[in-house]
């Protein structure tokens, strides 16, 4: 986490700076590889190694105070766009980034780290869990639930405006689906004691589709939509906790960071392709009202992948 925090500054200071827009590629690949270090993935390994069966309780106190990320540099980000320029904002946030972030990974970050050494049995364990039916049907349902998500909350506002919401409004909208993530993993861990892990995730999918299916065909008013919009968003923080602890809820913890690595990876790459995917959607459907329907299909197959996926071990 502190490579990563150190490589972002570097990479953020690189796209501020950028003489060329080939060498603004570049950066971004570099901030895109320094996310491997700094996003929730690496904190939930720390968590889950460190605190064992206490991991839901600690994954979920990170998620709730990273869930106000975006309420506090939205709005600051805007702001210094306003008063220093794209280029001075990124150079801000890369200070930013490297005098708080990466002192707080290296300094503050101090519990005992028990390597575990990988055993030819580990790695016989590791393949078999890879190939199972389960490994590979969650990560399908996690891929595709991250392609409904990250997808409808890229295309929320132009969804709504198409719906004649104001762009201000529209914002909103979107601010509070945020805090609504924040709600959602307040109730997960009641849902954690009252729930198996594929029916937990099968529900949240389910809910997760049955917005997106409001959201495409109801056209108001808009404190209604608001309010899904809010519903929405507490699906996808309570995912953002499925994807965080279905791994050790199924395998354990003691390979936790090499088999959420491997299960993470699809669903990285289905929020990348996301903007892409949600604008050629709503090309080929006429709008986000179309793109929306499409998306809750989406929600529905991988809520249905989770609840089959069976639980070998």
């Amino acid at each position: 986490m502190t490579a990563g925090s150190v490589l972002g500054a570097g990479a953020l200071a690189l796209v501020g700076l950028a003489p060329s827009y080939p060498v603004f590629v570049l950066a971004w690949l570099v901030a895109g590889a320094a996310s491997a270090g700094t996003f929730y993935p690496p904190a939930f390994v720390a968590l889950t190694h460190w605190f064992g069966s206490g991991r839901v309780r600690a994954i979920t106190t990170l998620t709730l105070v990273a869930g106000f990320a975006s309420t506090v540099f939205a709005p600051l980000t805007a702001f210094l766009g306003d008063e220093l320029g794209w280029r001075g904002t990124y150079l801000v946030l890369a200070g930013v980034m490297l005098v708080v972030t990466t002192p707080t990974h290296a300094l503050a970050l101090r519990l005992t780290w028990h390597a575990t050494p990988t055993t030819h049995e580990h790695v016989v364990r590791d393949r078999a869990v890879l190939t199972s039916r389960t490994f590979l049907q969650l990560g399908a349902a996690g891929a595709l639930a991250a392609l409904a998500m990250y997808t409808s909350l890229v295309h929320l506002v132009p969804l709504l405006t198409e719906q004649g919401m104001s762009v201000q409004l529209a914002a909103w909208a979107l601010g509070l689906s945020g805090a609504g993530q924040v709600l959602g993993r307040v109730l997960y861990p009641a849902l954690d004691r009252i729930l198996a892990p594929n029916p937990r995730a099968a529900l949240i999918l389910a809910v997760l589709a049955a917005t997106l299916v409001v959201l495409a065909v109801v056209p108001g008013p808009a404190t209604f939509l608001i309010a899904v919009a809010v519903v929405s968003g507490a699906a996808r923080g309570l995912f953002t906790l499925v994807g965080a602890t279905i791994v050790s809820d199924h395998w354990g913890t003691d390979r936790y960071a090499v088999l959420n690595g491997i299960f993470q990876a699809p669903a990285g790459i289905a929020a990348a392709l996301s903007p892409a995917f949600g604008a050629a959607v709503a090309a080929a459907t006429g709008g986000h009202g179309g793109l929306f329907a499409v998306l809750a299909v989406i929600a529905l197959v991988s809520a249905a992948l989770a609840a089959t996926a069976g639980g070998d071990r």
